[in-house]
């Protein structure tokens, strides 16, 4: 009796294994501990208060986290090439200075107000940048003095009062339409749409790939082409001119320019960036990681004051989710070498 052999597999015991599945990219994308971190939030808050579930609510979250999440995209764009921007806030705060003040001295009309406090801002963003690259300067230190500039800027131009009085077209951002049940402010919808138009230019064009590899190595970058210095520049430049719409946005929501405002924005701007998955040594993250991010910042806060939970301790538990973010983006750093 003869025995039939078995033809040799030609897979190994490991084939399946290795080989690549759609739950397995789901789980490895950046985004999605995020999301699934915000979900699990909204979940806890629906059940802990009858309030947190509805349409108004969620839209007074994006209206509460519209001005940071503007700062937000901007600070995105910097961490990405391994930066960081301390000024962001700061700026912020003098560019809604300068436009309310001349729009409400009639110094300009309200239009030409508006597009000088977006290049004020700007050329904030553009020294930066030049500082940055040009000298070169660490991006903590450059901006960090660019916020006691810019601090004290706003302080002196201001001088000490709220602009008020503003003409109309400085506060239509910050009136609304009925979608449903609920009221949405135009502000709301600006974010929105800088966040998918800064989505499409990272994921979509040269120069976003080319700001994904100035972050993962500037050498390689300039070795392969890209004008670093340029690109570095242009970076930090479209940051401020964002900036600028997040103080027309400011504006817009509270009727006023306030030249106390801004002053904790920085930080709240980094939280959302570190929050959606961006790594703080550059060159991985997404906008709409940062978007996710700027609603977990949103929801938790809405949702701890719907259950009256003091101030100080909506602080805490967001100081302790950037550091399980941070130590998470690490971890994978590591596993990645």
């Amino acid at each position: 009796m003869t025995a039939t052999s078995t033809p040799p597999s030609t897979s190994t015991p490991y084939a399946d294994l290795k080989a690549p599945t759609t739950v397995r990219r789901l789980l490895t994308q950046p985004t999605t501990g995020p999301l699934v971190a915000l979900l699990l939030a909204c979940v806890f808050f629906s059940l802990s208060t009858d309030q947190f579930l509805t349409g108004g609510n969620f839209s007074l979250i994006v209206q509460q986290v519209m001005v940071v999440g503007t700062l937000a995209i901007g600070q995105t764009l910097i961490i990405l090439t391994a930066g960081i921007d301390l000024s962001c806030g700061a700026v912020m705060a003098f560019g809604s200075i300068v436009i309310a003040k001349m729009a409400a001295e009639g110094s300009l009309p309200p239009l030409a107000a508006i597009a000088l406090g977006l290049v004020v801002c700007g050329g904030f963003g553009m020294l930066n940048g030049a500082l940055v690259k040009k000298i070169p300067l660490p991006p903590f230190i450059v901006t960090l003095g660019m916020l006691n500039v810019a601090f004290a800027l706003t302080h002196i131009y201001s001088e000490e009062q709220t602009v008020s009085s503003l003409p109309g077209p400085l506060t239509a951002l910050g009136q609304t339409f009925p979608l449903g049940r609920t009221d949405i402010t135009y502000g709301s919808l600006v974010t929105i749409a800088l966040f998918l138009l800064l989505a499409y230019a990272l994921s979509s064009t040269s120069w976003g790939r080319h700001v994904y590899a100035l972050g993962n190595s500037p050498e390689a970058a300039r070795l392969n082409g890209i004008r670093t210095s340029r690109l570095t520049i242009g970076v930090y430049t479209v940051a401020g001119v964002l900036y600028g719409i997040a103080a027309l946005l400011l504006i817009s929501r509270t009727g006023v320019g306030d030249p106390q405002a801004g002053q904790t924005d920085n930080l709240d701007s980094i939280t959302a960036v570190v929050l959606g998955g961006t790594s703080l040594f550059g060159g991985r993250g997404s906008v709409l990681g940062t978007f996710i991010g700027v609603l977990i910042v949103g929801v938790f806060r809405n949702g701890l004051q719907l259950m009256g939970v003091a101030s100080v301790y909506q602080t805490l538990i967001t100081g302790v989710l950037v550091i399980l973010a941070v130590t998470v983006d690490q971890i994978s750093r590591r596993k990645a070498r």
